[in-house]
């Protein structure tokens, strides 16, 4: 029973992955769209420890599922010292024009990266016909880039931030050939992505108490 149930999860891990990351980006709660990050995270430890990479599952427990986690939630304020982030509901929208040229600006800047990495290392992508994680981490980075180039709330945009990161992680575990070198760095990405989001939780609390709501939308978006 156990055996079947672990290959069941193999088998639905990139469908869980990608949906948890769908839900974290373009659920305009931003309650559920932290929470969803939060199993996001989780499905990464799985990821993790399915490719034998149990150091990998361990930092992603503590500093994606645990203190990310955190991070996020003092965002928006879950916690009984700080004032909820009002609106609940992030309503701040880009003119639609705009929107329009943000997001084909995002989707030409990930098609030269890839075409850059192809040209430079072409024997990279072959794992991309094999690797079901490793093409769960290019659509996961797809994603991530186009609710990074839509979204106009600071914590939508941090919460891009760590999908594209995660995503961008997966890449460089299933397309590298040296695991050691490559779990190192992922490592420390973890790390810098941890100290980023607290940074940014904080920077976001910081503003909404001196500014409330209007500051955390870019000043070139129409909400």
């Amino acid at each position: 029973m156990s055996t079947t149930l672990t290959n069941a999860l193999e088998m639905s891990l990139p469908i869980l992955l990608i949906g948890m990351a769908l839900i974290c980006l373009f659920d305009r709660h931003l309650f559920r769209a932290c929470l969803a990050f939060s199993g996001f995270a989780v499905m990464m430890t799985y990821a993790w420890w399915l490719l034998d990479t149990t150091w990998l599952a361990w930092v992603e427990l503590i500093l994606g599922v645990l203190l990310t986690s955190l991070a996020l939630f003092h965002a928006i304020g879950m916690f009984p010292t700080g004032a909820q982030l009002l609106p609940r509901r992030d309503s701040f929208l880009y003119p639609r024009r705009q929107a329009l040229l943000r997001l084909l600006m995002g989707l030409v800047w990930l098609a030269l990266l890839f075409w850059v990495l192809y040209e430079l290392a072409p024997a990279l992508f072959d794992s991309l016909n094999a690797a079901p994680l490793t093409k769960t981490g290019v659509f996961i980075v797809t994603a991530a880039m186009v609710g990074f180039s839509l979204h106009a709330h600071l914590l939508r945009r941090l919460l891009a931030f760590n999908v594209l990161g995660s995503g961008i992680f997966l890449l460089l575990a299933g397309l590298t050939d040296d695991q050691l070198r490559a779990q190192a760095l992922i490592s420390v990405g973890l790390l810098v992505a941890w100290l980023g989001t607290l940074m940014g939780a904080l920077l976001i609390r910081r503003l909404y108490a001196v500014s409330g709501d209007k500051a955390l939308i870019d000043n070139d978006a129409g909400g």
